[in-house]
């Protein structure tokens, strides 16, 4: 049998240890700034029941999920074309599909988020402020910057209808981009302004079609959009009433001067725009260090969002959103506990990898976790070293040993390669004298150094 090359399904990666360096250094990052502002963290299951995640993401969301086949023998209980055994002659790929899979893997965090604080509302304290990062799943065309398997890092507020959560929100999109040195945009927007605006174009109940439509504005363009409503059965006035709205342009005053007018007879198109507005005042009081900005035509594509809706681009790397997220006010209703609001925001930290990665923004040190590796000379030097390198790990300095006593040039070419910035000589003289020699594999200069002073000079 020819050997099987190995490979691993497209859209996902492997990660070797240089790259996971790199990937803890965000995720440690992030914990940090989470934490900085109170948050807790949670973890979910990969799977859940497919009746927790089906309709909660709109049409092109459902999809994309991934469904799971039942264990066991399931297929001697699917009936064979609708079966023949109860006539039925109406037998569909959903009912299918409902007989052979029961669960996916979940597709965001924020559904399983409000499935949790449903099943856990009495061991949680409201508002309820969490963080969670985990992997998820979307059976997507993989392509740059968009990947089948991928870490998200979340952070939602539940139990609380203030504004100033979003504000905090904001405040902690500003620090975590602040901190990984990546300058970006917080674009702005309200699902009432949208509701407002399919108010005022004169297709209310259009709303759902109509954000999927603005959702692929930056991707396609105005004329594209125009093309996909008329395709979708909206007259030909609502379109021609949209088309200020998809060509809107300017300073945020500029915007909110066009839609108050736009929104003369839509209550909640108003009340939208005051509550975005009260937002960003907030926001320029505080002096967020990132440009934000308002995009009256922003819609995300979930249908869970009610009120703010959040997105965040890099200035400089086109790689699409590194973050977004929205207020959803009733998203727990749907698992039976309803009244509870939330809002939350999502970092994606493949994007925010790739653009660290193309930005050349990665500090120098975290790909060193080793600070020295002792040289094997064999058995007597090999225990003597093993005592001083057991002592630097008490006091928090990450060392190693050569497992074996091979020539001094492999053992050195093995540090550079590890990037190992020293190497610590203890052959049989050192130990007598009383010290160690220290080489420095940035410069090459090499010093004697007593047991007693190898661990300040190693810090």
């Amino acid at each position: 049998m020819a050997a099987q090359k190995p490979s691993v399904p497209k859209g996902t990666r492997d990660f070797t240890p240089a790259e996971m360096a790199r990937r803890t250094f965000i995720f440690d990052t992030t914990r940090d700034v989470f934490r900085l502002f109170g948050y807790l963290p949670i973890e979910t299951p990969a799977m859940e029941n497919l009746s927790t995640l089906l309709g909660k993401y709109g049409e092109e969301g459902d999809k994309l999920l991934f469904k799971i086949l039942n264990s066991g023998d399931f297929l001697e209980k699917v009936r064979k074309s609708g079966s023949q055994e109860d006539g039925r002659s109406d037998f569909t790929s959903s009912d299918f599909s409902r007989q052979i899979s029961g669960k996916g893997l979940r597709y965001d965090l924020t559904v399983p988020l409000a499935r949790f604080v449903v099943q856990h509302q009495h061991e949680l304290i409201f508002p309820f402020k969490r963080y969670q990062i985990q992997p998820v799943w979307r059976a997507d065309r993989p392509q740059k910057g968009r990947y089948r398997e991928f870490y998200q890092c979340d952070v939602d507020v539940l139990g609380s209808d203030s504004l100033l959560n979003e504000v905090e929100l904001i405040q902690v999109i500003d620090e975590l981009f602040s901190r990984l040195s990546i300058p970006v945009i917080i674009k702005l927007n309200h699902r009432k302004i949208l509701t407002g605006i399919a108010e005022a174009i004169g297709t209310p109940a259009r709303l759902p079609d109509l954000t999927v439509a603005l959702d692929k504005l930056e991707k396609t363009g105005p004329e594209n959009v125009i093309r996909e409503l008329l395709s979708r059965g909206f007259p030909d006035q609502a379109v021609s009433r949209l088309r200020p709205v998809l060509g809107i342009t300017g300073r945020i005053k500029e915007k909110k001067g066009l839609l108050e007018n736009f929104f003369r007879e839509s209550e909640t198109g108003r009340q939208g725009l005051d509550e975005l507005c009260y937002i960003m005042r907030y926001c320029k009081e505080l002096d967020i260090r990132n440009k934000f900005e308002f995009e009256p035509r922003l819609a995300r594509g979930l249908d869970y969002y009610t009120g703010t809706v959040i997105e965040v681009v890099s200035r400089d790397i086109c790689i699409g959103s590194l973050c977004g997220g929205g207020r959803y006010d009733d998203l727990t209703g749907i698992f039976g506990l309803p009244g509870i609001s939330g809002v939350g925001v999502s970092f994606g930290a493949d994007r925010i990898y790739d653009v660290l990665s193309e930005m050349n923004r990665f500090p120098d040190s975290i790909g060193i976790p080793v600070r020295a590796l002792f040289v094997n000379f064999g058995s007597e030097e090999e225990k003597f070293s093993q005592k001083l390198l057991a002592s630097l790990r008490r006091n928090g300095i990450p060392g190693e040993l050569y497992p074996e006593p091979v020539k001094l040039k492999k053992q050195l070419d093995y540090a550079h390669r590890r990037q190992i910035p020293f190497v610590v000589l203890a052959g049989k003289d050192e130990i007598a004298a009383g010290f160690v020699t220290v080489k420095n594999m940035l410069n090459g200069d090499q010093q004697p150094v007593s047991h007693r002073e190898l661990m300040d000079f190693l810090k």
